[in-house]
Formats: structure tokens, sequence, C-alpha cells
């Protein structure tokens, strides 16, 4: 690949050294600092649309009447196509441009923006949020990517990634904020519209801000590998939906047989590309294997979790959706002291300490809701959700900090897209998996719990969901509510109580796992080669990840 210049800048000498290039020390312009708020602008998006449909849950329920497997699809579908994408979309980026791949993919992100804001139907609202989820693949990749292009201060470059970064975790914690008070003021349709000012802003100011890279030479784009990965993660989670909706059956197993075929299909077609879209090989370095595994299970504890909590605090404690917005405020703000303190801690700790602890302090997060009762109190919920985010952010830091350094330079692309992958399917699987065990045990409980004389179809949306048995009693005689309401918030605090019991397990099994295995490890750059440039969009050179390594940052 060759090296990104500036086009403001003048082009480097080729007698130049390559330890010590001009290119390095070149400040950033005021266009380029201006450039990296139009790219942080969707980054922010792309996070939001993870957690923003959380508190509007209850509203499309009462509106669009889904099941409770279509309820689920529509929340994590939108992880689902981003995980199964974002290999595919780097690759693609290289061949024809970053920018140009940013302002598609903006334009197909506000598009479905506007369909999800509409839709009238269950089926018509999963398409839609499928559709986010591709375009939203296309716009992670290009960021990175397009920042690397534009800061060549190794400073301003880390402090560049940096601000990237947080951007992604603001928005995680923000999305439930935006969402109720949005929510308190509109229809549920309008969180998604959010969306659609910023992406017209992005097409206008693109072309004019950021400048245009891509790879003089690249290998074929397999799109055979690549339909095998998205198909491969979309039929194993739904056959584990499936399976804790309504048990192991033929439907369970025909998806589970055919995910699992693909991936194994893929995984032989990738050892033997020359230009895979998937590194395998550098699984064999623990500090890269090992902390994916890390971060897929912080990640995928943490978006069950979330999801679940801002049901509890409307459907159990009663808020509206701006309290319940506001009552997540102090998590939002402990995520971000926990990810801007990662690199001081880093700086007097080995990363693997620092993970260790923040382990241990997201478990007792966790660990505060599996206490009886406790899912009833307010101030117990946000504690938990605000210990739990204070150390959720410095592991996912790490884990991707490690995993980056730790790969050669000719492949720091595969390695890069593995982090961005395993982080968006464990929040996707969380909660598809998670999800389906706090319904299931909701179910349990709800399906004798309906009297002699419910219509079938307040019966059903009773036993089905907490969200629809609030909107199916608002409908029905006092007497009948005032006893099935209770055991129905009594089902929902069970599982989610449950869930968590599973997150605290999950987190001091990965502390002692980190004590053990990446005690000693450090974030230390693997530059065997000194090659510039990388394979993919989301590739990070020598300096930059140093850079990013000082940074503390992910992905």
């Amino acid at each position: 690949m060759s090296a990104p210049t500036r086009p403001d800048a003048p082009l480097a000498s080729p007698a130049t050294s390559p330890a010590k290039s001009p290119a390095i020390d070149n400040k950033a312009t005021r266009r380029e600092w201006i450039g990296l708020l139009v790219l942080a602008l969707p980054c922010l998006l792309i996070a939001m649309d993870m957690t923003v449909l959380h508190l509007a849950v209850p509203h499309l329920t009462a509106s669009l009447n889904p099941t409770s497997d279509q309820l689920l699809w529509i929340v994590d579908i939108y992880g689902f196509f981003i995980a199964g994408s974002l290999i595919t979309m780097g690759t693609l980026g290289d061949r024809i441009g970053r920018r140009k791949l940013l302002m598609i993919g903006g334009g197909c992100f506000g598009a479905a923006s506007v369909l999800a804001a509409f839709s009238d139907t269950p089926e018509m609202l999963i398409f839609a949020r499928g559709v986010l989820g591709i375009a939203g693949a296309t716009l992670m990749p290009s960021t990175l990517s397009l920042i690397r292009s534009m800061f060549h201060n190794d400073k301003e470059r880390s402090f560049a990634i940096a601000a990237w970064m947080t951007t992604f975790m603001v928005g995680t914690a923000a999305g439930p904020l935006l969402g109720g008070l949005v929510l308190s003021y509109f229809w549920w349709g309008a969180v998604f519209l959010l969306n659609v000012p910023v992406m017209v802003l992005l097409l206008i100011v693109a072309p004019i801000l950021l400048p245009e890279h891509k790879a003089e030479s690249f290998g074929r784009l397999d799109l055979f590998s690549a339909a095998l990965s998205l198909g491969s993660v979309l039929a194993i989670i739904y056959g584990v939906k499936v399976i804790a909706a309504y048990g192991f059956g033929s439907d369970a197993f025909a998806a589970l047989v055919f995910g699992l075929l693909g991936a194994w299909i893929f995984i032989r077609r990738q050892r033997k590309l020359a230009d895979p879209l998937l590194d395998l090989d550098l699984l064999k370095q623990k500090t890269i294997s090992l902390p994916i595994v890390i971060q897929t299970a912080v990640i995928f504890a943490g978006m069950a979790y979330f999801l679940f909590l801002s049901q509890a605090l409307q459907l159990v404690i009663g808020l509206t959706p701006i309290q319940a917005g506001l009552s997540m405020l102090p998590a939002t703000v402990a995520g971000i002291v926990g990810s801007m303190g990662a690199p001081v801690l880093m700086g007097r700790f080995k990363p693997g300490q620092v993970m260790t602890g923040a382990l241990i302090l997201t478990a007792i997060g966790f660990g505060m809701l599996s206490w009886p009762g406790s899912v009833v109190s307010l101030y117990v919920l946000v504690a938990g959700a605000t210990i739990f985010s204070l150390g959720i952010t410095p592991v996912a830091m790490i884990c991707t900090d490690m995993v980056v350094a730790s790969a050669p330079s000719d492949r720091a692309g595969s390695a890069a897209a593995m982090s961005e992958t395993s982080a968006e399917l464990g929040g996707a699987l969380g909660i598809a998996i998670l999800g389906s065990v706090g319904t299931a045990i909701y179910r349990d409980v709800m399906v004798k719990a309906v009297p002699a004389g419910v219509g079938d179809e307040a019966a059903d949306a009773i036993r089905s969901t907490l969200g629809g048995a609030v909107n199916a009693l608002s409908d029905l005689p006092a007497s009948i509510s005032s006893d099935i309401l209770p055991l129905a918030r009594a089902a929902f605090t069970d599982g989610l109580q449950v869930i968590s019991i599973i997150c605290t397990i999950l987190m001091v099994l990965s502390a002692i796992g980190t004590l053990i295995a990446l005690r000693d490890a450090r974030c230390d750059t693997n530059n065997d080669d000194g090659a510039e440039g990388a394979k993919s969009d989301a590739a990070l050179d020598p300096a930059l990840k140093q850079a990013a390594c000082a940074a503390g940052t992910v992905e």
C-alpha cells in the first residue's frame, strides 16, 4: 500500500529514511481537525444505534405488536450485519477508496434510517435495521483509515484515534439518554431520524475536508467468503434464538448445521486463499487470541445487560423514558472516565494487571443485580451500571490495543478487523443469547399466570414479554391487571437476576484467565519488517500502533 499524503503536503523524496519521514513531523492543519469532527459524527451515530432502540422497545411494541422473536431481531440484527460485513468492507475500501466508501455508506445509512423511522410492520423494521448494519460496517474502517491518512504527527495522531474511540464509547452510553429525550416528545421512529441530518452533512463536507486514499495494488475481493461469513453468523444466531425460545427442534437444528457448515467452509477457504478476508494465522499468538476472547466476553455481557436494564427502569421501576435516560448518566460518565484513565494506568501497571482489576470491577457491577430484590431498587440498578461501565471500558480498550500492537505490520489490518468484528459480534450474541434466556424464564413463569376469560390476543401478549403485558393489561379490568402485573414484573426480574449471575461468573472467569495468561503481556509493537501500510482499511502502521498503544485506544 502506498503511503498516504496530505493534499497540501509535498511528496517525500525517495531518499528519505523510513525511520524519520518528514510526513511524521508534519503538524495537522485546521482542515484536518475539522475533518476529525466530520469523521467523529458518523461514528457517534453507529454506536448510538446499538443502544438507542433499547428505551424505545416498549413504545414500538405497542405500535407494531411484534412477537418476542421479532423484537429480539429488531434489536440485534443491526449488530449481526455490522459484525458480518466489517472484514469485507475494509477490503472494499482498499479497492474503491476510503472516502468514496465512506460517502456511499453514509448515504445508505441515512436512507435506511428514514425507512426504519416510518416502518409500519416488524418485518419492515427488521429489514431497515439490517441495511443500517451493512451501511454502518462501511463507515467504521473508512473513518479509522482516513484518520491515519490525515494525521502524520505521532502525538496528534494518538489524540485523533483516542478521540475516535471515545466517540464510539460515548455514543454507546449516550444512546439510551438521547433516546429517552426524543421519546418524551416524539414517536418511537424519531430516534432514527437523528441520523439523517448528520449523514447529509457528511455527504456535503466530506469531498471538501477529507482526502481520498486507496491502495495502488490489491487482491481480488472474494465475494464468496463475504457471503459465507455473513450467512454463517446469521444462521448460528438464529439457531441459538430458536433453542432458547422454543427448545431444540428441526428449525434450530437446520440453522445450526447450516451456520456451522458455512463457518467450516469459510475457515478452510481462508487458509487456501493467497489474500484471505480473515488471516487466521494471527490467532496462534496468545496476545491476539486471548484478548479477542476476553473482549468478546465483556461486550457479550454488557450489551444484554443494558438492554434489560433499560426495560427494568421503565417497566419495573416505572420511570418515564427521559427519567430512565437521565438515570443512566452516571454510567455514561463512568465509561468516559474508564476509557480516558486506562492509558494512565497502563503507564504504571502492566496491561494484564489493569485488565484483571477492571474485570473484577465489572463482576462487582453485575453481582449487585444478582441479589434478591436488587432489581426493584433504582439506586442499586444505577450503582451496578456505573461500576460495570467503569470496568468494561478499560478492558475493551486494552484488549484491542494489545491485538493491534501484537500483529506484524503487514498483517495489522487482519488483526484490527478481528478486534472490531469480535466486539460487534460479542454485543449481538449477548443480546440474542442472554436475551433469549431472560425471555424463556419470563415465559416459563407467565405461561400459567393468565386466568381464564382473558382473550387469546391479550393472553399471548402477556405471556410473551413484559412490555406486551403492560400494554395488554392496560385495557383489562383493574381486578385482573392488579393480580397479573406484579407477577409479570417478578418474572422479568427473575430473568434479569439469572442473567446477572451468568455475567458475574463470566467476568470472574475472565479475570482469572487474564491474570494467569496475560499477567506479563505488554503492549509492544511488533515491527518485524518495517513495512509501511497494511492490507486493509482497518490496518495500523507501526507509528500508528505506537500512538494507539500510548493512548489505550481500541478498534
